[in-house]
């Protein structure tokens, strides 16, 4: 019976080859097995080979430059309104970038050029992350966003501050090179100011202790990174990051800092002019400067580290209806898509718009209310959605219907 056995693969028989390795339904020999190895360790190899360049690429890549009215065109595309903020973050992002570059290629009497980072200030939903997430989308390079809300000072519950610097890690596969030249995002950097006449007996641990673990970290210095973040322990292996050349953007609503402003600029003397100066209604946010911060609960040293202080202009009815249509992934655009993915032609008329942007404003939440009403909308028309419909047409009646009578 053994004399019949043969390899399944290339038919020789028992007596031809060196040995045969039988299985459940068939039988392999020595030279198909040898075979079989050679293509698979071919491949492999390849396929690493392409994996070790493609890794080798990213690291050695060359960061393009792109000139501040070029940076500011793109933003354009995603923020409507704002050009105040997105001219003074295009040239501060170039001129960091541009830093970058010289320093690579600097001799040691060359003149050593500070990072500048950069504090944003504005009403929730006016576009501070959309601000910080289109330029790195733009520049292609590592990205993350932490909330300073969960920091609080070493050996407390929460998150030290180097956590900030894990997420980064993370979106970079521990990749620490490409991560140095990235952009980290702090928001709600307001939340970590110093508590005024604070009625609890307890220590304020999410206060003025983190500022001051901030600085060394915004100032740039080697800073020990736990690897998978959370708490620091003695025993914990870290990883070393220089954070020179790591643009920090910090962002908050700083709720009250406008009757800080307003105090300092209203300084004047009581007369008839008082009723005038009622009257104007002023965004005192462009009048801020770093004392008002530090009325506010900053520490000085927190707000020396960043030299650039914007603000972003509070979004009224224009500017909240141009966000629903004409940036690039504007929401009537993106529920358009939606339903055009159906074979569904949908079109809203300016009075329905009118009624969102309205019911936006009242609601307070900016930018980002918008897509409240609009999913109010919008969700039974998808959930009730039929095949024979090829058009859906919503005007100002539905739209008060879904709002107001749903």
């Amino acid at each position: 019976m053994e004399n019949f056995l043969k390899c399944n693969f290339c038919g020789r028989k028992k007596d031809e080859i060196t040995f045969l390795i039988s299985g459940i339904n068939g039988h392999i020999c020595n030279f198909c097995i040898e075979k079989t190895y050679s293509i698979i360790h071919k491949k492999f190899s390849t396929e690493k080979t392409d994996f070790e360049e493609k890794i080798y690429n990213i690291k050695n890549k060359k960061i393009q430059i792109k000139k501040p009215k070029e940076i500011k065109n793109f933003l354009d595309k995603y923020i409507i309104g704002q050009n105040e903020a997105k001219k003074i973050i295009s040239v501060a992002v170039y001129n960091h970038y541009k830093r970058i570059q010289y320093d690579k290629n600097k001799n040691k009497d060359d003149i050593e050029i500070d990072k500048s980072n950069i504090l944003l200030i504005g009403n929730t939903g006016t576009g501070k992350t959309l601000l910080a997430k289109s330029i790195s989308k733009l520049l292609k390079v590592p990205f993350t966003i932490a909330d300073a809300t969960t920091l609080t000072e070493a050996g407390y519950v929460g998150e030290d501050v180097e956590s900030i610097l894990t997420r980064l890690l993370q979106s970079v596969n521990y990749d620490i090179n490409h991560a140095e030249k990235g952009i980290v995002f702090i928001d709600e950097i307001d939340k970590i100011s110093r508590k005024k006449n604070n009625p609890s007996i307890t220590r304020d641990v999410s206060g003025e202790g983190v500022q001051q673990a901030l600085l060394k970290l915004l100032e740039g210095a080697i800073i020990n990174v736990p690897p998978q973040g959370g708490r620091k322990h003695p025993d914990q292996k870290m990883i070393q990051i220089n954070t020179d050349n790591i643009l920090f953007i910090a962002g908050g609503t700083f709720d009250g800092i406008e009757k800080i402003i307003s105090d300092r600029i209203n300084q004047f003397s009581i007369g008839f002019i008082i009723k005038k100066r009622k009257k104007e209604k002023k965004n005192y946010l462009q009048n801020i400067i770093a004392n008002d911060l530090r009325k506010f609960g900053l520490i000085p040293e927190l707000i020396g580290r960043f030299p650039i202080i914007t603000y972003l202009d509070p979004l009224n009815k224009i500017t909240l209806k141009k966000i629903l249509i004409e940036p690039k992934n504007a929401l009537i655009k993106q529920y358009k898509k939606l339903f055009n993915m159906d074979k569904i032609s949908m079109n809203i008329t300016d009075d329905a718009l009118d009624i969102i942007v309205d019911e936006t404003i009242q609601l307070g939440l900016g930018a980002r209310g918008l897509r409240t009403f609009c999913e109010k909308i919008f969700v039974d028309y998808i959930f009730e959605m039929k095949e024979s419909n090829k058009i859906l047409n919503i005007d100002k009646n539905m739209v008060i219907k879904k709002l107001f009578y749903s």
